[in-house]
């Protein structure tokens, strides 16, 4: 009686990722992560050392880039084992899409947003009539304070494109038709 053995082939399709456009997003991301987080986290200081409520977007950011940074890591324990599929991180890049998004509307409206709005109180300037040590204090407090948000609008900016970016350059590597 003869026997009959079965034989199967699997063949893992490899993704070629643009390595110069990948290394860039990387770098970018990381950076605006880190940015993000160092400022969320001082605010966040401030707040409780004044002992005022925290708005609920600091803890979210926080909560958002610790888990990009983490993502990234993922990617690079990942790229580092040529394992890195264009689905995982279109999935990944989305939902980090859509919580930048929601910090980025929320931070627009805390800077920029009707009565109350962080900006108004920037434009402020000392009285120049009468300078002392506790009036410029107060001054580069608040000046700092506007900075801070200001920066972290602009890499909230940024991260969204990016990461709108990484989803196209994700779907072009799947397709084999990145350039």
């Amino acid at each position: 009686m003869a026997t009959t053995e079965i034989v199967t082939v699997q063949r893992r399709r490899k993704y070629h990722w643009p390595e110069a456009q990948l290394n860039f997003w990387l770098v970018i991301m990381i950076i605006a992560s880190s940015v993000l987080l160092g400022i969320f986290a001082y605010l966040t200081s401030i707040q409780n050392s004044l002992r005022l409520g925290i708005p609920w977007i600091f803890p979210y950011m926080i909560t958002t880039t610790s888990l990009m940074i983490f993502f990234i890591i993922i990617m690079l324990g990942l790229i580092s084992q040529q394992q890195l599929l264009p689905g995982v991180v279109v999935l990944g890049s989305f939902i980090f899409f859509v919580l930048w998004l929601a910090g980025l509307i929320e931070t627009s409206i805390q800077l920029y947003g009707p009565s109350g709005a962080v900006n108004s109180y920037c434009g402020s300037r000392p009285n120049t009539d009468v300078i002392d040590s506790q009036q410029t204090a107060v001054w580069l407090a608040n000046s700092s304070l506007c900075v801070d948000w200001r920066t972290a609008f602009a890499f909230e900016i940024v991260g969204t494109i990016f990461l709108l970016w990484m989803m196209v350059m994700a779907y072009q590597v799947n397709r084999d038709d990145y350039d």
